[in-house]
C-alpha cells in the first residue's frame, strides 16, 4: 500500500486527504483539534469555516463559480458537503457551518483508507507529506517551515465579521432581497441614509481596535480588510465597497439608498446572520456600540463578535512546483492558504490538484497537468511562478486563465465561454487512469 501524511484537517487538507484515500493510498491525517486549538477555531469538526459561511458565487460568468463547477465534476468532497449543507444566498453558495463541516469529518473518519491523528504536529515525519496546516500554522511547525523553506513566509492577518440574530434585528428598518433581484430574497437589507451613514463612519473611523501583535494596515490582505481599516481610506469608501446601495431598491420608498448593510443567512435554520464586508478588529465594546448605530441593528444581539487572527503564506514562485510541491524536496506538498491561494473554494482546489497529482505519481500513472486554460490549473501555475513583481495572495479570476484568443462581445459571455472551454478541457483530462481507478488503483 501507497501512504501519505497529511498534517492539517482543514478545507485543502480534507480535501487532499480524500482525494488520496478514494484512489487506494493510505493516508495517516493528522490534525490537533479537539487537543489544541488556533484562537480563529470554536468547533471541533473538519474543514471548519473560521470567517464567512459563503463558498461566493456559483455562476459560471464568475471564475470561483467556473472553479466549483471544475471540482464538483472531479468528486470533490468539500463541494459536496456545501450542496448537501447549502443555506439560501441568492446566486451564491454560502452553507450551514456545523453541518457542512460535520459531514466532512464523518466521511472522512469513516474511510477505511483514512487514519485520524488526534496530536499536533511539529515536525515533519518521513516519507510522503502534504503539509496544509494553513495560515494559523502553530509556531513550532511554522518555525519548522520557515528552517526548511529557507526564506521568510509572507505574514498577513485576517478578520472575522460579527453574527447577529435575526430576531434581534429591527425588520421595519430592513427589508429582505437579492442585489438586482438575482435569485431569491436571502439578504437581510439594512439601509441608511447619508446623515446616519455619515454619523456611522465617523464612529468607526474613531473607535477604539483591540491590540493585536504586530498588526499594521498595510499588512493585510485586500480580501480581508477589516472594516475600519477601509473607512479610515476615505468617507465614501465603503459605500462602493461592502455598504454598496446599487441594485438594492427599498421597498419603503423605490429608490436606491445611500448605503446598505447586508446580512446573510449564517446556518440553515435562518436564526442567525452574518454582517458581510464587517471583518474587523476592534473591541467588543466598541463593536456592539459603532454597529448599533446602524438602524436596523439598534437592538442587535451579537452572538459572536469579529476577531483578528494571524496569517502566514509562503512565497510560494520561488519554492513550489506547478504540483505544489516543494523544489528543493520533492516529497513534500504544501496546500491550502499557506501557498498564496486566497478564499474556502481556492484552498479546496490546491488540496484536490495536490491529491490527484500525488496519487498519479505514486501509482505510476500519468500526470493530469491541469492547464492554464482551466482555473483549477491557472491557479497553480500562478502560485508556483505565474506572478509578476511582489508575490500576493490570490483568489481565482479570469484574469489568470489563458484567454480565448479571439474576441467575445460583452463580458458574460466571453467568460461563459471561458467556462464552456475550462469544462470540456475537464471532460478530456477525466478520460486519464486516475480519474478511472477508484478502489481498484
Amino acid at each position: 500500500m501507497k501512504n501519505v501524511t497529511v498534517l492539517g484537517a482543514g478545507l485543502s487538507g480534507s480535501e487532499c486527504a480524500w482525494q488520496l484515500a478514494k484512489r487506494g493510498i493510505m493516508v495517516r491525517l493528522v490534525e490537533m483539534k479537539p487537543k489544541k486549538m488556533t484562537p480563529a477555531h470554536t468547533s471541533p469538526y473538519f474543514a471548519e469555516l473560521v470567517c464567512s459561511n459563503s463558498l461566493r458565487s456559483d455562476e459560471l460568468t464568475n471564475a470561483v463559480g467556473l472553479l466549483k463547477a471544475e471540482m464538483r465534476k472531479m468528486d470533490s468532497l468539500i463541494l459536496e458537503s456545501a450542496d448537501r449543507n447549502r443555506v439560501a444566498a441568492g446566486g451564491a453558495l454560502a452553507v450551514d457551518r456545523e453541518g457542512f463541516a460535520s459531514y466532512i469529518t464523518e466521511k472522512l473518519t469513516n474511510h477505511p483508507n483514512v487514519e485520524v491523528v488526534s496530536e499536533e504536529a511539529t515536525d515533519f515525519p518521513e516519507g510522503e507529506l502534504v503539509v496544509a496546516t494553513g495560515p494559523l500554522t502553530s509556531d513550532a511547525l511554522a518555525e519548522r517551515i520557515a528552517k526548511l523553506c529557507n526564506a521568510d513566509g509572507l505574514h498577513f492577518y485576517d478578520a472575522v465579521a460579527p453574527i447577529v440574530t435575526l430576531e434581534s434585528v429591527d425588520m421595519e428598518s430592513a427589508y429582505f432581497a437579492s442585489r438586482y433581484d438575482k435569485g431569491t430574497p436571502d439578504y437581510v437589507n439594512c439601509p441608511m441614509t447619508e446623515e446616519e451613514y455619515t454619523a456611522f463612519w465617523k464612529e468607526l473611523c474613531a473607535a477604539k481596535e483591540a491590540p493585536v501583535h504586530g498588526f499594521d494596515d498595510a499588512g493585510v490582505f485586500e480580501g480581508c480588510m477589516p472594516v475600519e481599516v477601509m473607512a479610515r481610506r476615505g468617507i465614501s469608501t465603503l459605500c462602493y465597497g461592502p455598504l454598496k446601495p446599487v441594485g438594492l431598491k427599498d421597498p419603503r420608498t423605490g429608490k436606491e439608498s445611500y448605503a446598505v448593510v447586508q446580512l446573510r443567512r449564517d446556518n440553515a435554520d435562518g436564526t442567525i446572520y452574518n454582517m458581510v464586508g464587517f471583518q474587523t478588529h476592534l473591541t467588543w465594546g466598541e463593536q456592539k456600540r459603532v454597529f448599533s448605530m446602524i438602524p436596523a441593528l439598534k437592538n442587535a444581539e451579537f452572538v459572536r463578535y469579529g476577531v483578528m487572527h494571524r496569517n502566514t503564506y509562503l512565497n510560494s514562485p520561488k519554492l513550489l512546483d506547478r504540483y505544489y510541491r516543494l523544489k528543493t524536496e520533492p516529497r513534500i506538498s504544501f496546500a491550502g492558504q499557506m501557498t498564496g491561494v486566497e478564499g474556502y473554494v481556492e484552498s479546496a482546489a490546491s488540496g484536490m490538484l495536490v491529491g490527484i497529482e500525488t496519487a498519479a505519481r505514486l501509482l505510476g500513472m500519468e500526470a493530469v497537468d491541469f492547464p492554464q486554460e482551466t482555473a483549477i490549473g491557472a491557479l497553480g501555475l500562478y502560485i508556483s511562478g505565474g506572478s509578476v513583481g511582489d508575490f500576493q495572495p490570490m483568489n481565482i479570476n479570469f484574469g489568470i486563465i489563458s484567454p480565448l484568443g479571439y474576441r467575445v462581445k460583452g463580458k458574460r459571455n466571453k467568460n461563459a465561454e471561458i467556462s464552456a472551454r475550462s469544462l470540456a478541457l475537464i471532460d478530456e483530462l477525466m478520460k486519464k487512469e486516475i480519474f478511472n481507478c477508484e478502489d481498484n488503483c
